[in-house]
């Protein structure tokens, strides 16, 4: 739709808007910083997509700012607005880093490397995995609180309707 806007001024992440946000549509603030996004991520060498909400058709919330996803999305989703669709591309210093988060995102190639540089990586690898864990859980705390408000709110409204049919008019009902 329109060329890609450099969000960073270093080329690291790079937002390309695919469907514009109506009018009037809101986006994220101070007061407001939950989102609910869908998205899916692939990898730009090869197209391959490596996690999505669009197969089971689930939606990821988070608040922004508080360091539980990638800084780019952080960055990103601030410039975006309810109904927008944009792609994100950006660098690994952005994202996972050059470890990357195998097995789904592979570490950058490297050119010579030492021992101690090695095990900082397994660090941050081990690091970056248990973040991952975290925001999985709090997806799925997210997902089984969502499912409880609605199960919540029908047994309301079921209860609401079960009320109004014993209040009906007529014979034989008592005074």
């Amino acid at each position: 739709m329109g060329d890609a806007i450099d969000l960073t001024g270093d080329g690291g992440v790079m937002k390309k808007i695919v469907r514009r946000a109506k009018a009037d549509a809101v986006g994220p603030t101070e007061n407001v910083p939950i989102v609910d996004v869908h998205y899916e991520g692939t990898l730009a060498e090869t197209g391959e997509v490596f996690d999505s909400t669009h197969e089971d058709n689930t939606v990821f919330s988070f608040e922004l700012g508080k360091g539980t996803v990638i800084k780019s999305w952080d960055i990103a989703l601030r410039t975006m607005k309810v109904g927008e669709v944009a792609q994100i591309t950006c660098k690994p210093d952005y994202a996972y880093g050059s470890a990357g988060s195998p097995p789904e995102i592979p570490p950058e190639p490297r050119r010579g490397s030492s021992l101690s540089s090695a095990s900082d990586e397994k660090a941050r690898l081990e690091e970056l995995k248990k973040q991952r864990e975290i925001t999985a859980a709090n997806k799925e705390e997210e997902k089984k609180k969502r499912e409880e408000a609605k199960a919540a709110a029908a047994s309301r409204v079921q209860a609401k309707l079960d009320a109004k049919k014993g209040q009906g008019k007529g014979k034989g009902k008592a005074r």
